[in-house]
């Protein structure tokens, strides 16, 4: 069955929720906070703040509050170009963005030190390829790249490849024959996985917009102070629609007048065929994540512990250095299966759900998984090819490891932003998180407090008391009959109302018009 794909866009106070469905099955959660300003693939102008040979990495200042992480593995071969090209625009040396008669440096030595090529207080030309997460700031590269829908562009490169998941073999050379002669010279170029069967007039829009945003990157470096930033990146939403949009798609429905606006120019522009998929949602009765069950899959589906098909489950445990998910049968008997076909259909549909969970929570470093044991070699072999082919659908770098001798699976997944963390519960209104309640024999002494002020304070005649029905049977039990020692004391009856919605400590008092008493 062919994959549909809807894709639902919230506005929030706190900025923009990004829901992707697979078959209606919630599969990438996304959420943009509208104070955000450091992005994957923003380009920067940033000054060296420290060097650190230990590390053989430079910490550089591009506005964010901790000073980012740049190592020298990721200064790339052609660093040396880049950092004379930003000298020579600042010097006003250079005024053309062309680089075809632009006489590149040395490339530098892959096993060099960092102090060989950089000072204290340089500026370096720089782009985010990770977000701050945790207690670690953001991590930069030097090998600048500028994403378009089917190319991306390589300053400073000859080189024209084509995505490997292009299998077709006249396909990649149809498609490197044409980048051939739309290639500006002086830059290299990607070919995406999204240009397979794109037209010349396809690839040469995407190819010239983004020679248009070198030429702006040049005039934003002229006119501007380090740290600044000279390329933006386009929101999460359209950065979302650039990688995955295609005829798959039936839906895109957006509940913000503006939002809605730039998503139908972007698709417009770039897949005007699929235009009339995008709308807008005004029903201002239920919210849209509610109107198509978002708000219910997420609920479910970020928890601690997730349930699967016949009552088997996975928990999932974080850590700061890896994820952990632990794969439990729970009550999903087959009687048609053995024991071991049983196991490794159970181990089969984990597999999917977990595939499920890295997307949507967006989990990245390393993961480890423990599915339940099973003795034969081809299932293991298979299980593993099981969890490939789930994957297929992540655009998230990553390398699955066969099932070890001791039942584990490894998976490493790129984790270039903070993982999405849903919190799906709340602190107990009777202990407040602790985990433990006052003991009974003090809620009575509160309430009697409350009762003897009452009484000799505000003068009600008729009093009720509303109490949890734990605490109204402690009152009224024959040993202990609070009522009648009420009577007595006060010379009134107290009627006690057992209330079920009552937390064990919550209790109040109402009057003879049945409203409530205030203490």
């Amino acid at each position: 069955m062919s994959l549909v794909k809807a894709l639902y866009i919230s506005s929030t106070p706190e900025g923009i929720d990004i829901a992707l469905t697979e078959n209606r099955k919630l599969v990438e959660f996304i959420q943009e906070p509208s104070n955000k300003h450091f992005s994957v693939g923003d380009v920067y102008v940033g000054k060296v703040k420290k060097i650190n040979t230990s590390l053989n990495a430079a910490f550089v200042d591009i506005g964010h509050e901790k000073d980012a992480f740049l190592h020298y593995l990721d200064l790339g071969s052609q660093f040396l170009s880049f950092k004379k090209y930003l000298t020579r625009v600042n010097n006003k040396e250079q005024r053309s963005p062309k680089l075809h008669n632009f006489e590149r440096e040395l490339e530098i030595n892959k096993n060099g030190k960092i102090k060989e090529v950089i000072d204290k207080n340089d500026l370096v030309l720089v782009q985010v390829v990770k977000e701050a997460i945790s207690t670690k700031g953001l991590r930069l590269t030097s090998e600048i790249s500028l994403a378009g829908r089917f190319v991306v562009l390589v300053p400073f490169s000859d080189v024209i490849s084509v995505s490997k998941k292009i299998k077709s073999n006249d396909e990649r050379r149809r498609l490197k024959t044409l980048i051939t002669t739309l290639k500006p010279k002086g830059f290299g170029i990607i070919v995406r996985t999204a240009s397979e069967e794109k037209t010349n007039d396809e690839l040469s829009y995407d190819v010239n917009d983004l020679i248009k945003k070198w030429e702006l990157m040049l005039q934003k470096i002229q006119n501007s102070k380090p740290p600044t930033c000279v390329v933006q990146e386009i929101s999460r939403t359209t950065g979302m629609l650039r990688d995955i949009l295609n005829d798959s798609f039936n839906n895109i429905v957006i509940d913000d007048d503006s939002t809605y606006h730039d998503v139908k120019e972007y698709v417009k522009t770039y897949a005007p065929e699929l235009a009339t998929i995008v709308k807008p949602y005004n029903n201002g009765k239920i919210t849209l994540f509610e109107a198509n069950g978002i708000d219910k899959q997420l609920k479910n589906l970020f928890t601690k512990t997730v349930t699967f098909s016949g009552g088997a489950y996975i928990i999932i445990e974080h850590t700061e250095a890896l994820h952990v998910i632990d794969v439990n049968s729970g009550s999903r008997p087959n009687a048609v299966l053995n024991q071991e076909d049983n196991v490794f259909a159970i181990n089969c549909d984990a597999a999917a759900e977990i595939a499920r969970q890295l997307r949507l929570r967006d989990m990245g470093g390393i993961i480890v998984i423990d599915f339940i044991d099973m003795k034969r070699i081809n299932y293991k072999k298979d299980l593993h090819l099981k969890m490939v082919e789930y994957m297929q659908h992540d655009r998230a770098k990553h390398v699955i490891i066969p099932i070890s001798k001791f039942g584990l699976m490894q998976i490493t997944r790129q984790r270039v932003r903070p993982e999405i963390n849903i919190i799906t519960t709340e602190n107990c209104t009777a202990c407040e998180g602790t985990g433990q309640t006052r003991p009974t024999s003090t809620i009575i002494g509160d309430i009697e407090s409350a009762l003897r002020f009452i009484i000799t304070e505000q003068n009600e005649t008729k009093i009720a008391l509303h109490t949890h029905p734990f605490i109204a049977a402690y009152l009224k039990q024959k040993l202990y009959d609070k009522q009648r020692s009420w009577l007595l004391k006060y010379g009134k009856w107290i009627k006690i109302i057992p209330t079920k919605t009552f937390h064990i400590n919550q209790y109040q008092f109402t009057n003879a018009n049945d409203e409530l008493i205030s203490l």
